[in-house]
C-alpha cells in the first residue's frame, strides 16, 4: 500500500518535476549563449591587442605569420569554449522527467501480492 501511496505522490508531482526540469533546462541554455558572448568578446580582444602589437612592430596586415598567430589564437579559444558547450548539450540531454501510469503501477503491485 505504501508503494501505491508513493507512486501516486510521484504522479502528483510530475507536473513540478517537469517545470523544474525545463527551468533547468532553459539556465543551461542561458550559460550556453552568455558563453558564446563571452566568446566572442574575448576573441576580439585577444585579437585586437595581437593586431597591435603587430601593428606596433611594423608588420603589415597581409603577413603569413600574423594570419598564422590570430587564427590559432582564435582556434584555441574556440575549443575550450565548444568543450564547455558540449559538456552543457549533454547535461540537457540527461534532463528528463519520467511520468508514471499509475495503473501500470498498481498492476505491478498487485501482481506482487497474488
Amino acid at each position: 500500500m505504501g508503494q501505491i501511496v508513493s507512486d501516486v505522490t510521484d504522479i502528483l508531482n510530475y507536473k513540478e518535476n517537469k517545470n523544474a526540469a525545463e527551468k533547468n533546462k532553459k539556465k543551461i541554455l542561458s550559460d550556453i549563449e552568455s558563453d558564446e558572448i563571452e566568446k566572442q568578446n574575448i576573441v576580439n580582444k585577444v585579437l585586437g591587442a595581437q593586431r597591435a602589437k603587430f601593428g606596433a612592430s611594423g608588420m603589415s596586415n597581409d603577413g603569413a605569420t600574423e594570419k598564422n598567430v590570430l587564427d590559432r589564437l582564435q582556434k584555441e579559444i574556440e575549443t575550450s569554449y565548444e568543450n564547455k558547450k558540449q559538456a552543457n548539450m549533454m547535461k540537457i540531454g540527461d534532463i528528463k522527467t519520467k511520468k508514471k501510469n499509475i495503473l501500470t503501477s498498481i498492476l505491478e503491485h498487485l501482481n506482487k501480492l497474488i
